[in-house]
């Protein structure tokens, strides 16, 4: 019994999000009933992470344990079988305590806005014309206070199960053009609900509806701000999952 790393990308509108879950239709649940189809026994997948419902990946990993000898073959059958919003990018042999989740060293987020009404990219971007209108120096400001601090209880959604709410950031910016806004986000970990939540900060401060004096008062003090916004699913994908090398298979 091998296992892989398997490459994806996904467009979450349609789906209620990565994990498995009863009476919903999750990336997750598609993925193990045609991998079940192809390998002719019940496979679970085991992924990097978990993404909310509406929320996309450009680059997502899972793992799974197979006795699988053509990888390509595999790749090109499950592309056929799955629905055009999942892509089936690439599967590599990794040694066999390798684990898609705990051995990723950072994850990388994007969260798209876009000035203009497009009918095209409503559903992978958020349509905000107000916001260009704005000071779009503080939309940076605060994102890069965001690097001074570990504990993020701040933008941590209520009722959430993790025992830390410790995260390293390590890039925290805005990149801005005439049309467009990205913010890149990369850390070695998230929690539920936390990009949405600090993309819906920079953009109360910047609209004037927060200060960001008030937004570091309340990541110093751990505590919620009284006005927070957690922009929609829509724009929110998980762009890049780092793993060290040593996960790769030793090749014979």
């Amino acid at each position: 019994m091998k296992r892989f790393f398997v490459k994806i990308q996904y467009k979450g509108t349609e789906f209620s999000g990565w994990q498995s879950q009863p009476n919903a239709n999750t990336i997750q649940d598609e993925i193990e009933s045609q991998l079940e189809k192809v390998l002719r026994k019940s496979t679970a997948i085991v992924g990097c992470g978990r993404t909310d419902a509406g929320v996309h990946a450009s680059d997502y990993v899972f793992h799974f344990d197979g006795d699988v000898e053509d990888t390509d073959t595999l790749t090109f059958k499950l592309n056929r079988m799955l629905p055009h919003s999942i892509s089936i990018l690439k599967m590599v042999e990794v040694k066999s305590d390798a684990h898609a989740r705990f051995d990723a060293e950072k994850r990388s987020y994007e969260y798209h806005i876009h000035k203009y009404k497009n009918p095209f990219n409503y559903e992978l971007s958020y349509h905000h014309p107000k916001l260009f209108q704005a000071d779009l120096d503080l939309l940076n400001q605060t994102a890069s206070s965001f690097l001074m601090y570990r504990d993020f209880n701040t933008f941590c959604k209520s009722n959430t199960d993790v025992k830390t709410k410790l995260c390293q950031l390590v890039r925290s910016e805005w990149e801005i053009n005439e049309i467009s806004m990205t913010f890149h986000v990369t850390a070695d970990r998230f929690l539920r609900g936390m990009v949405r939540l600090m993309v819906g900060c920079c953009v109360n401060v910047a609209l004037g509806k927060i200060e960001l004096s008030d937004v570091k008062i309340a990541l110093e003090a751990k505590e919620r701000l009284e006005m927070d916004l957690s922009v929609p699913a829509s724009g929110l994908f998980l762009s890049r999952i780092e793993y060290p090398s040593t996960v790769l298979a030793q090749k014979s």
